[in-house]
């Protein structure tokens, strides 16, 4: 929590700088700015490509890259080169900032997760040079790849256009290289680490099974019900697009909506329909140890999973041939309730702030809370108090839910067993 908060403060003092912007920036703007680069959000309160020269740019660029890819990995990864002794608190703190079990393989795991960033960055950055070069020359058009393809595979969102990706909604390029990167970085380290093993499915541990599962099961029905639902609204998908312009705009929005907050569709247009189903997408979010936020998806097929045992009256929770064991039901239970209180709370502070706003308040809030970026157009309407809610609910967003809670529980042995008894529920 600590490395994270002083990552935004020296980033906001670095955003204050007056060869970082084009315009007097206030602390405010500054600080909101650096929260959400951090927390690879990408709401934002001013233009990212107006208000920010390249160095301000840069600067922005180098916090997603950093808060994407966790600041114990990059920390231990530099101290690995330089051949530092890594003692084993480090591993202690490293093996829960990337939630694994065993400290055994966690350098082998930090070296998989640089090769796989520098690897994916570098081939999106040649992908969308075909796209950006072409138009506005090597030099603005080089660093638009490079910008836009580290904020694509952290998740962050941020884009150097106002409008976002959507001047290239139907450019077959960007429709494919911008969510490939997006989805590979927000499957989770782990599970990439043993797709890279090449073990096969039959020998991918539960988690990675309920990952790339639950990603498929969420992006097929993402695109189906927001096709659907925006076929004929003529403020997005409208009567002015072919079939096949849809069906892109369809997968590139149903597909982002999870985890990186770029839109190729004018997001304040979409039907309150759409706009709830976005918020359940947002607060489901991505995968652990990834750079995506939300509750994650094995958390919620977990959810899932255990209403269904106990409609079929099922003592155990059994997922591809794996039990598993009620201590993580508990914490999925405990991850969800943390993170719907988020949104309740949030989007509470803010209505009292502006009332009559309860559908934009809340997507505001989910999408801080699932750290995606996406906005209804309120961002940069917010005042002082509102600003400061959407800051907490994206660095602990960023962070989970869950370590706040095990930052504030302490853990007592209980000396007294008492007998068991009756609730009535539901």
């Amino acid at each position: 929590m600590l490395l994270y908060a002083v990552l935004i403060v020296l980033g906001a003092a670095a955003l204050k700088l007056p060869a970082a912007s084009t315009t007097a920036l206030s602390w405010s703007d500054a600080l909101f700015t650096a929260t959400s680069s951090v927390t690879v959000t990408g709401l934002v309160v001013v233009d990212t490509g107006t208000v920010f020269t390249t160095f301000g740019q840069a600067v922005i660029a180098v916090l997603i890259q950093l808060g994407g890819l966790g600041l114990m990995t990059f920390a231990l990864f530099v101290l690995s080169i330089l051949r530092v002794e890594i003692g084993i608190p480090q591993h202690i703190v490293l093996r829960s900032d990337l939630n694994r079990t065993s400290i055994g393989d966690l350098l082998s795991l930090v070296r998989t997760i640089i090769l796989v960033m520098l690897v994916c960055e570098t081939i999106g950055i040649l992908f969308l040079t075909s796209v950006f070069v072409p138009e506005f020359g090597w030099s603005h058009g080089l660093w638009s790849s490079v910008f836009h393809s580290i904020s694509a595979f952290n998740n962050a969102g941020f884009s150097l256009y106002s409008d976002s990706l959507t001047h290239w909604a139907t450019n077959p390029v960007i429709n494919i290289c911008v969510p490939a990167l997006f989805i590979v970085g927000g499957l989770g380290y782990a599970v990439l680490a043993e797709i890279l093993q090449g073990k096969g499915w039959a020998r991918y541990s539960l988690h990675t099974k309920l990952m790339l599962s639950g990603t498929v099961i969420l992006t097929v029905l993402s695109v189906i019900v927001f096709a659907l639902l925006e076929w004929r609204n003529p403020d997005t998908l409208g009567l002015h697009h072919s079939i096949g312009e849809k069906l892109w705009i369809s997968w590139f929005q149903g597909v982002t909506t999870r985890t990186a907050g770029f839109n190729t569709t004018d997001i304040t247009s979409i039907r309150d329909t759409t706009s709830l189903f976005f918020i359940v997408l947002m607060f489901i979010g991505g995968g652990s140890t990834s750079t995506a936020g939300g509750i994650k998806v094995t958390t919620a097929f977990v959810l899932v999973l255990a209403t269904h045992a106990f409609f079929r009256r099922r003592y155990s929770l059994v997922a591809f041939g794996r039990r598993i064991e009620m201590e993580q039901i508990l914490k999925v239970m405990a991850l969800t309730t943390i993170g719907i209180s988020f949104i309740v709370v949030g989007t509470f502070i803010l209505m009292i702030r502006q009332d009559g706003m309860f559908l934009d308040s809340l997507f505001e809030v989910t999408s801080a809370f699932g750290t995606v970026g996406l906005s209804r157009g309120i961002t940069a309407e917010l005042d002082a108090l509102q600003r400061t809610v959407i800051m907490v609910i994206m660095f602990f967003g960023r962070l989970g839910p869950l370590t706040i809670g095990f930052f504030l529980a302490t853990r007592v042995p209980a000396r007294i067993s008492y007998p068991k008894s009756e609730v009535y529920i539901g």
